[in-house]
C-alpha cells in the first residue's frame, strides 16, 4: 500500500521536485498507520485477538486527520493536492475498516457498502460528470462522517457484540446513503439551473 501511495504522490503532485510540506508529511504519517491497519487484514485471527490495538491504530490515523488540516492552516501550506490526498486516504481507511468488520464477523457483506459508497460515487462521475461539481460545506455531511467513523471504530472493539455493532453500522449506512442522496439531488438541481441559464 505504501508503494502505491508513493507512486500516486510522484504522479499527481503538481511539483514533484518540491518538498512535501509539513501538512502533507502528517498525512503521509497517517498513510503509514493506515498501511498497518490494512496489513492486519491478511491475518484475521491476529486482528481478532488484538481488536483493541487495531482500533487504537485506526483511531490515531483518524485523529491525525484533524492535525494535518490545522498544520496546513497554521503554516499556510494548504493546497488542492493536499486536500485530495487527505480525502482519498480517509476514504480508503473507511473501506479497510469496513473490510475488517466483515472479516471479524461483526457484520455481513453489506458493511462493505459503507466503504464502497465513495468509490461508487466517483465511478458514477464517468457517466454523469455533473456529479463532480464542488459541493458547499455541510454540517450534515460532517456529522454523518463522524457517526460513520465512530461506528466503524466501535465495531472493532472486542467489548462490542456483533448485534450492537450491526445496529450501529446499519444506522451509519442509512445515514450515509441519505447524505449522498441529498448531495446528488443538490448537484442535479445545480446542473439543471446551469442548463436553463445557458439556454
Amino acid at each position: 500500500m505504501l508503494a502505491a501511495v508513493c507512486a500516486l504522490l510522484t504522479h499527481y503532485r503538481p511539483h514533484p521536485a518540491r518538498p512535501l510540506g509539513p501538512a502533507n508529511r502528517v498525512t503521509l504519517a497517517r498513510a503509514v498507520l493506515v498501511a498497518l491497519v490494512t496489513g492486519a487484514l491478511a491475518a484475521p485471527e491476529w486482528a481478532r485477538a488484538h481488536g483493541l490495538l487495531v482500533a487504537a491504530v485506526a483511531g490515531c490515523a483518524l485523529l491525525l486527520d484533524g492535525v494535518d488540516g490545522w498544520v496546513a492552516r497554521r503554516w499556510r501550506c494548504e493546497s488542492a493536492f493536499g486536500a485530495r490526498f487527505d480525502m482519498e486516504l480517509d476514504a480508503f481507511l473507511i473501506l479497510v475498516l469496513s473490510a475488517h468488520l466483515l472479516v471479524l464477523g461483526k457484520a455481513g457483506a453489506w458493511v462493505l457498502a459503507i466503504g464502497a459508497m465513495r468509490y461508487v460515487f466517483v465511478g458514477a462521475m464517468l457517466c454523469w460528470p455533473w456529479l463532480g461539481r464542488p459541493l458547499p460545506s455541510s454540517l450534515r455531511r460532517k456529522g454523518v462522517c463522524v457517526w460513520q467513523v465512530a461506528s466503524l471504530l466501535a465495531g472493532l472493539l472486542p467489548a462490542v457484540a456483533e448485534a450492537a455493532a450491526s445496529v450501529l453500522l446499519a444506522l451509519a449506512l442509512i445515514l450515509l446513503a441519505w447524505s449522498f442522496a441529498v448531495d446528488v439531488r443538490w448537484l442535479r438541481a445545480a446542473q439543471r439551473r446551469e442548463a436553463v441559464q445557458s439556454s
